[in-house]
């Protein structure tokens, strides 16, 4: 065995967890501890019983606290005696010094110290046995930390074995958990400092490997005059350049098959496991790379080189026999077979004279299939993983000092055998009574030709493979690059050779973007490009980028690749949605101004009413943008308890940068008092205007009998782009937050007077008891309930004596039996025989009275009283049936009353209301209380720690119990209680529903004739809930209950999402949290810790949820909603937690979710596309119009007021003409004007285009003149016949044409009048000037370049 696989053999790394690794990687800091020695008794008395010489020493290993992961590899100390000073505790010196680099810094990554003692056992066999650990923390926030000057340390050390920090329940900080206990006396001197002499030695060693500096690295020398610490001052060993030249491989038996069976093994392997997309579908061999590097054995010195393989056979013929010639040897000419070649020159200037130093060659395949899943062809802009790369072959080649040059050949290695790549290579074929030159060919070979030295000792070209100018070149075949003969490439360029170069890609480089050839460079001047210049190649050669290349880790960096275990069980690795988050809080929120004089004059003179107090006395006005103080004192003082609001919604101006024609007729305002913003949809067209939102301080009276304010509010709408439009976003900086794909428009201002009358409480002087009852925390049933006499008392009546009642009937007070009472006896066939019998009955009683001259018979009337008879005897015996029938409920309900309390909740949508049950034990006996409950949403807290926390936020300073339930399986929780014992039961009540959900029809688009559409966000009032909560011994007897009354409460709404989705798909979004400190709500005090963040959704069939990621990512809260049919609205509320008992959320957002009929649309700016879309009648008839939210670039046809036929079907011709390039959404509405009813709604995904630009202009114009300029340019008309062309713009509000439209006869020049208008100010604009033929088809395109100055 080599030395460098000796080496490489002995320092095998654990890589960081997958999550750390994928943090953005910082520049790595070198650090030097120094290990002093360790004082204090470490072990008990009689615990090295039975060993002998018993040493002591110390192994450090590197721990990441957030995921529990150990990494890198574990360091020992030597071993060193036991020193016993007299009058002094035991000391163990050591005195060495431990060097290290690391990127990941964190104050979670620490350095775990571990003391080791070993001896000799009675059989003369080594055992060691752990005396403790110490957290050795690396980073910190504090000044202390290692960056600062070094200085002596004390490091406390803990009972255990460092496998104790993989418990789950040591959380940080770790040094005060509970279940940490300290060795007393104990201590370990250390010193920390950054080592900055190891920076320039970094790249010889990998990142997190913890090495001593009496340890040999390759590579490195000891300073001139030392020779123990090498790592102190560490000296570079000369390098020496090393080239290689006619590289190629050769596979056994021959390239073709070879590939086919690797083929064959990758498809039956995906069939076998069933998991991949890709399963049952054919590969194809995209691309054949060589990756060549220079390694110490430790680690790549530098980033392997990665070059593109070309079989011989697709080499230019000259090409092919020039290196037929040189490398011709007998090897290739045995095999008969193809070789893959790479003909330029590999320099790598890395390597130095050390027998630990190799050549490392990895031979890898990039696959993909040429169809999708389900057969179809794959575009090649898709996202979908369409490639994949495998490690198929390795070797690994010490150069020989001696010869200067030379021509080697190296057996290729594969399989499970451990490689610098740490993955799994491909396997070799089984060779078990092969010789040893078998062997070799079997498993394939490397060839090539090398040489050490400088670039003049060979005179060839000097063309690089590692040149960062490259230019790759990747396909099936691997063309060549051409080259133009009146442009000599650079020298540095090797893919103008015949083997492309191509950059390292990370592996979802390769899964989610497909190469695509490299523009070649063009010999002449672009036709883009202005004055002929000519293109350098720098600029032609564009690598190929991943789109979505973040968060993946690099293949080539060996130390970030975790090493491939073989199981059959998958393991999921971590992943990122793919889609864009949206920056929760970006939405800019409206600012409120006070209003300027000529608008006061304006409203003032509207007509709208004065606002009075109770004195009618004018309402005190209020300045906006004065400061506003709250006191308490005279807030309580006010006789005026009653608070009347009064919103005065003024005027609504539309804003000129929206750049809208024309402002709506009429809008509706509602006003939301618990999320405060004021919305504005437009009655007529049923679209959205947007909210703003404006500050309720200043309706503070502060003992004044009114006050009012008034603001001039922006009008605020908030547009996402979609998901291919996001190109990034900053979330980098304190209080700076970029949205990723949001940007808000201002639709105008509104105009809005608030105030606040102050008002008698007329609940004043009645009884308290109607007041709400305080929200005690702790509930008692001692003396709860008492017999109050049963279904006789007349509750809340006049009681004159202590004991006595007023009898009242019984069927007064019993609804049941009075409603037996009251039906009739049913005889006959049912009702209608029933019915038959009384007419009967009626028309014989009003003969005997037209008999008896209007007056009853005496026969009649003693008929009559004995029917009254028989109907009394009749009700008493159902009575007494009734009676002792019920007897023994009624009795049991009385007696539960003296064991019934009740209490009353009032709850909020997500938030944990915590109460204690003061539960007695009224026997002399003990029990086993089983508790039962009757609802979901109230539980008991089991969790002694979530118990102490509410127990501290609500100051409740009752005892806590560890272990207080027992809970077997999924039964109700149970409680021992001893004789006369009382003991606390905490409860929490949570609710996630809102209650039940009203029609979804689009309830805040509708508005039926005569009704209240309502409005989004508007508080219905929810139903009381009643909860029962039993408590009941182990004989099934229940010694108390607790019957809760639950009244919901309205809740705070932080932000409101509005998205607009195709309908019947799913709407996939992720919105990203900003830094947890700046929410409102959260915690603070807790500076370097990040708390939990949990999710919970108002609805069960929204997917909502955040994922784990590592301390200082950003993290998102992704959303998965099925949409409905069109026109549906779909709204939910998520809840964001920081807390992981979830007590109360620090963010409420509404979500809507529109469901739209989609239809995408191509088009050009300028230029008419016509489509029609499909109207449906419903059961009736209806008048209907189509309104659309840019009129200026959407058309419909019929234009105004039609009917829409019941049950028909037709079509809505719509014509749209871009202004501005680009993919956005336009909405289009068809709405029932008689009962602003909304039909039908659609949603129009445009994908725009600039047409080509024929020819340029630029004009120079005064800005601030308020005057504007008339310019003139001509058309020709290119055809032979008389044409008619119509003319627009893309900025019709800055250009105007002296005629729309003209007519030009072949070959014949016309003059376009142009009118520019004025700038206020100095700015530059582009306009676009289209001539569009007689079917509005773009002819040609002039731009104009206004410059205002």
């Amino acid at each position: 065995m080599s030395d460098w696989h000796k080496i490489f053999a002995q320092n095998v790394l654990v890589p960081p967890h997958p999550q750390r690794g994928r943090q953005l990687s910082k520049e790595s800091t070198a650090f030097q501890c120094v290990l002093k020695w360790l004082d204090g008794p470490l072990t008990k008395q009689g615990t090295l019983e039975g060993l002998s010489e018993a040493d002591y020493h110390l192994r450090v290993s590197l721990f990441d606290v957030t995921y529990r992961h150990f990494f890198g590899r574990t360091w020992k100390t030597t071993v060193k005696p036991v020193k016993q000073l007299s009058r002094q505790p035991p000391r163990i010196v050591f005195n060495e010094p431990l060097y290290f680099h690391t990127s990941l810094s964190h104050p979670d990554v620490v350095a775990v110290v571990e003391v080791v003692t070993e001896g000799q056992r009675q059989d003369g066999g080594l055992q060691a046995l752990s005396c403790g650990f110490g957290i050795l923390r690396i980073f910190s926030t504090k000044p202390e930390s290692p960056l600062s000057a070094s200085q002596d340390k004390r490091l406390r050390l803990f009972h255990g074995t460092p496998r104790a920090l993989l418990h789950p329940l040591l959380q940080e900080p770790l040094e005060q958990n509970r279940h940490m206990t300290l060795l007393e006396s104990c201590s370990l001197q250390y010193t920390l400092q950054p080592h900055l002499p190891l920076g320039p030695a970094r790249h010889l060693l990998p990142e997190n490997l913890l090495v001593s500096g009496l340890q040999q690295i390759p590579g490195l020398l000891p300073a001139r005059g030392e020779t123990g610490d090498i790592l102190r001052k560490p000296r570079l060993q000369k390098p020496v350049t090393c080239y290689l030249d006619d590289v190629f491989f050769i596979l056994y038996p021959s390239l073709e098959k070879f590939e086919e069976e690797l083929l064959e093994l990758l498809v039956s392997d995906r069939v076998r496991e069933g998991s991949s997309p890709w399963a049952g579908c054919a590969l194809e061999v995209l691309e054949r790379r060589l990756r060549v590097g220079v390694h110490n054995g430790l680690g790549f010195v530098q980033k392997p080189h990665v070059v593109g393989l070309v079989p011989e056979a697709e080499v230019a013929p000259t090409h092919s026999a020039s290196f037929s010639r040189k490398a011709g040897s007998s090897l290739k000419a045995s095999s008969g077979s193809q070789a893959l070649v790479f003909r330029s020159r590999l320099r790598l200037p890395e390597m130095v004279s050390h027998p630990a130093f190799a050549v490392i060659f990895q031979l890898e395949y990039v696959l993909s299939s040429p169809s999708g899943p389900d057969g179809s062809a794959v575009s090649l802009t898709s996202l979908s993983p369409l490639a994949c790369m495998h490690l198929v072959r390795w070797a690994a080649w010490s150069p020989s000092l001696e010869a200067a040059s030379g021509t080697v050949t190296l057996p290729l290695q594969g399989g499970t055998r451990p490689n610098p790549s740490h993955c799994l290579a491909y396997k070799v074929p089984s060779a078990t009574m092969s010789s040893e030159e078998v062997k070799q060919v079997e498993s394939g070979a490397v060839h090539f030709q090398y040489s050490l030295g400088t670039e003049e000792h060979l005179g060839t070209s000097t063309e690089s493979g590692s040149a960062p100018q490259a230019m790759w070149q990747p396909s099936r075949k691997a063309p060549t690059s051409p080259t133009s003969p009146s442009a000599p490439p650079p020298l540095r360029l090797a893919a103008t050779q015949d083997s492309p170069v191509g950059p390292g890609l990370s592996i979802s480089q390769l899964a989610t973007s497909p190469p695509t050839r490299a523009r070649p460079v063009s010999a002449g001047p672009s036709v883009l490009q202005p004055g002929g210049s000519q293109s350098s190649p720098t600029q032609a050669e564009c690598p190929l980028q991943g789109r979505i290349s973040h968060l993946e880790a690099d293949l080539s960096q060996a130390a970030s690749v975790p090493e491939t275990s073989v199981t059959e069980q998958l393991q999921e690795l971590p992943f990122t949605p793919l889609h864009a988050p949206i920056v929760m809080g970006a939405q800019i929120r409206s600012s409120g101004s006070k209003l300027s004089r000529a608008a006061l004059v304006l409203l003032q003179s509207s007509g709208f009413p004065e606002i009075l107090d109770a004195n009618t006395q004018p309402a005190e006005a209020v300045d906006p943008t004065g400061p506003v103080t709250l006191n308490l004192q005279k807030e309580e003082a006010d006789c005026l308890q009653g608070n009347e609001i009064v919103l005065q919604f003024l005027a609504f101006s539309s804003s000129t940068a929206s750049r809208q024609p024309r402002r709506p007729g009429c809008s509706w305002w509602s006003w939301t008092r618990w999320e405060r913003p004021a919305q504005a949809p437009c009655p007529t067209s049923l679209f959205r205007l947007r909210k703003t939102a404006p500050a309720m301080l200043h309706l503070l009276r502060q003992g004044r009998p009114a006050v009012q304010v008034s603001h001039e509010l922006e009008v605020v709408a908030t547009e996402y782009e979609q998901d291919m439009m996001v190109m990034s976003g900053d979330m980098t900086r304190f209080g700076c937050v970029k949205p990723i794909g949001v940007h808000t428009v201002m639709k105008g201002r509104l105009h809005l007077t608030l105030a606040n009358v102050g008002r008698t409480c007329e609940q004043r002087a009645r009884s308290c008891s109607l007041l709400p009852p305080s929200r005690s925390r702790l509930i008692s049933n001692e003396g709860a309930g008492s017999f109050l006499g049963g279904s006789l008392l007349v509750r809340g009546g006049p009681r004159a004596v202590k004991n006595v009642v007023q009898a009242q009937r019984l069927a007064d007070v019993d609804s049941e039996l009075a409603a037996m009472l009251l039906t009739p006896r049913q005889k006959g066939d049912g009702r209608e025989a029933d019915a038959v019998r009384r007419r009967k009955l009626e028309r014989m009683r009003s003969v005997r009275l037209q008999e008896s001259g209007g007056e009853p018979a005496p026969g009649s009337r003693s008929l009559a009283q004995q029917s009254i008879r028989a109907q009394h005897s009749r009700d008493l015996r159902a009575i007494d049936t009734y009676r002792e029938r019920t007897k023994a409920s009624l009795i049991a309900s009385a007696l539960r009353l003296a064991i019934t309390t009740q209490h009353t909740l009032y709850a909020s949508l997500g938030t944990a209301e915590f109460f204690e049950f003061a539960l007695r034990n009224p026997h002399n006996t003990q029990h086993t209380v089983t508790i039962e409950i009757d609802s979901p949403e109230l539980s008991v807290i089991l969790d002694s720690g979530e118990w102490r926390h509410f127990k501290d936020a609500a100051d409740l300073h009752t005892p806590v119990e560890e272990d207080m339930f027992h809970v077997h399986g999924g039964l109700a929780p149970q409680i021992y209680l001893r004789p006369r014992e009382t003991a606390h039961i905490p409860f929490k009540y949570q609710s996630f529903s809102v209650g039940p959900p009203a029609s979804q029809a689009s309830a805040e688009l509708r508005a039926e004739k005569g009704t209240d559409a309502g409005a989004p966000g508007r508080w219905h009032a929810v139903p009381t809930k009643h909860v029962k909560v039993l408590f009941r011994a182990g004989s099934g007897q229940p010694l108390a209950e607790l019957l809760l009354s639950v009244e919901q409460q309205p809740h705070v709404v932080d932000q409101v999402f509005r998205f607009y989705h195709p309908e019947r798909t799913f709407l996939k979004k992720a919105i990203r949290l900003p830094p947890w400190h700046t929410l409102p709500g959260a915690p603070v005090g807790m500076p370097g810790t990040e708390p939990p963040v949990h999710v919970r959704c108002s609805d069960p069939d929204v997917v909502c949820e955040t994922q784990k990621v590592g301390p200082g990512e950003p993290r998102d809260v992704f959303l998965k909603v099925a949409s409905g049919p069109s026109p549906e609205v779909k709204d939910f509320f998520v809840l964001v937690y920081v807390n992981r008992w979830l007590a109360a959320p620090v963010q409420t957002w509404q979500v809507y979710l529109h469901s739209l009929q989609r239809v995408d649309v191509s088009c050009v700016t300028g230029q008419l596309t016509r489509l029609s879309l499909v109207l449906r009648g419903t059961q009736t008839v209806r008048k209907v119009r189509a309104f659309t939210s840019h009129p200026q670039e959407l058309q419909t046809d019929p234009r105004g007021v039609f009917v829409l036929a019941p049950r028909g079907v037709q079509d809505l011709h719509v014509g749209v003409r871009p202004r501005r390039a680009g993919s956005r959404f336009i909405h289009l509405n068809l709405v029932d004007v008689d009962f602003h009813q909304l039909v039908a709604s659609w949603l129009l995904g445009l994908s725009c285009r600039h047409p080509v630009i024929s020819k340029a202009f630029e004009i120079t114009l005064a800005a601030g003149t308020g005057k504007g300029a008339n310019k003139r340019i001509t058309y020709t008309n290119p055809y032979p016949s008389r044409r008619t062309h119509h003319l627009h713009s893309n900025q019709p509000e800055l250009l105007q044409f002296k005629e729309d439209s003209f007519e030009v006869g072949g070959g014949e020049t016309y003059t376009i009048g142009l009118r520019f208008a004025a700038s206020q100010r100095a700015r530059e604009e582009e306009i676009l000037i289209y001539i569009n033929d007689h079917e509005d088809k773009n002819e040609e395109t002039f731009s104009v370049k206004v410059i205002y100055q």
